[in-house]
């Protein structure tokens, strides 16, 4: 291996320039308002850049506005080994989600360059654009940001076209931000867990087998809107009511199913919306996660058959259109032994598990074997001001993120 196995990151360095990056863009209300492309995200990123080059990596932008850190290895026709994060943030977010990955990959790269250890490969962190509003860098790495998205408005209030450029991107250029399959050696990512698994089970390190698939399907129930006075109950074609039960039987369907999947109704809107009106309309969501896209396509189908199901027997109409379909991304089967020998190396307890969340590693799994680092989040919270992550992990975690990076760099075949 190319260093020692006693190779450590600096604990206080690490707190220090999370603490630094938490009071950039910190609103009112005590949440990081840090929203891509505004004048707090270009702070923060002007922040992170401050920081790789303390840690003597050198710097660039690419076309999608992604922020690079590159240390050279001494087999400079090595592809490199790439890892990073996001620094952006939801409205009101949290202190660590994206940030510690972000930070920790720049402190590894300081913790190599302190001891005078080079790689084989090069080494490259990664800070993403705009992460939390569509994974847009990530995308445009591997291909899948359309020119045709530049000019949607964004969050925060800039087109992508608008907030690129803020960024120091080129948007007319996008293919040049792209990295073809076998151009990179592998991926990590650490990351705040943004549940309650890891701390309620007093596990240290969750080793993630992959990045959930989401399902997303938009169901129009049309009844008949009448006198809410007038109208006998046994006459009635009431869309809420099919609702209810279509609700009631999305929880079912997925709790009585083995398995980690989780199903959701979380938009619904009732017309006409008034107190003394039938409902004659209802429109609403069902999104179905899992790590299998097979059983994910199972579920929707099951789901879906009993929707029509019910509306037939209520005598309304029913109809579905598939809005959004982001396929599962297993992490690499190495990677994931790689992570486990980290942690083992370093007596962490560790647990496999999966992202329910969507991350920038489920765009990189298209193009390079990923792995992917979890640590506890304290009461499961995440996108609040109330997000935490007790010191300890953050150290424990860059630490794991670390021990990976030298054993891909070892030469595992991925």
């Amino acid at each position: 291996m190319t260093s020692s196995n006693n190779l450590r990151v600096n604990e206080q360095r690490l707190a220090e320039r999370l603490e630094d990056l938490a009071v950039i863009g910190r609103g009112d209300q005590g949440g990081l308002i840090r929203v891509a492309y505004t004048d707090a995200d270009l702070k923060g990123r002007e922040y992170a850049i401050r920081q790789m080059g303390e840690a003597a990596l050198e710097v660039s932008v690419d076309a999608a506005g992604n922020i690079l850190g590159r240390r050279a290895g001494s087999g400079a026709a090595l592809p490199p080994i790439l890892f990073g994060s996001h620094i952006d943030s939801v409205p009101e977010g949290g202190n660590y989600d994206g940030s510690l990955g972000s930070l920790a990959s720049i402190e590894c790269a300081h913790a190599l360059e302190d001891a005078g250890l080079v790689t084989r490969h090069p080494l490259e962190i990664v800070i993403f654009a705009n992460e939390e509003g569509g994974l847009t860098g990530s995308r445009a790495m591997v291909g899948e940001f359309l020119s045709s998205e530049l000019d949607q408005v964004s969050q925060s209030g800039f087109t992508h076209r608008e907030g690129i450029k803020r960024l120091g991107g080129d948007p007319d250029n996008l293919p040049q931000a792209r990295r073809k399959p076998g151009t990179v050696k592998a991926y990590l990512e650490l990351h705040v867990e943004q549940g309650g698994i890891l701390e309620e089970s007093g596990i240290t390190i969750g080793v993630v087998e992959g990045i959930v698939g989401i399902r997303c399907e938009e169901v129009t129930i049309e009844g008949e809107a009448n006198h809410a006075g007038t109208t006998p109950m046994a006459r009635r074609k009431d869309a809420l009511l099919v609702a209810s039960k279509v609700i009631q039987s999305v929880n079912e369907t997925a709790t009585s199913t083995p398995g980690t999947q989780v199903a959701t109704v979380g938009r619904i809107e009732v017309l006409p919306g008034a107190p003394n009106i039938i409902p004659g309309q209802v429109v609403m969501t069902i999104e179905v996660r899992d790590l299998s896209q097979q059983k994910i396509e199972a579920l929707t189908e099951r789901m879906i058959t009993k929707a029509k199901s019910f509306a037939r027997e209520a005598g309304v109409k029913i109809r579905v259109r598939q809005s959004s379909d982001n396929l599962a991304a297993p992490t690499d089967p190495v990677m994931r032994h790689l992570v486990e020998e980290s942690a083992r190396a370093l007596g962490l307890s560790f647990r496999y598990m999966p992202s329910g969340a969507g991350h920038d590693a489920q765009n990189l799994a298209r193009i390079a074997p990923v792995g992917m680092i979890f640590v506890p989040s304290v009461g499961g919270i995440s996108h609040s001001p109330e997000e935490h992550t007790r010191h300890q992990d953050l150290t424990h975690g860059a630490n794991v993120l670390l021990g990976t990076i030298l054993r891909v760099d070892a030469g595992p075949k991925l």
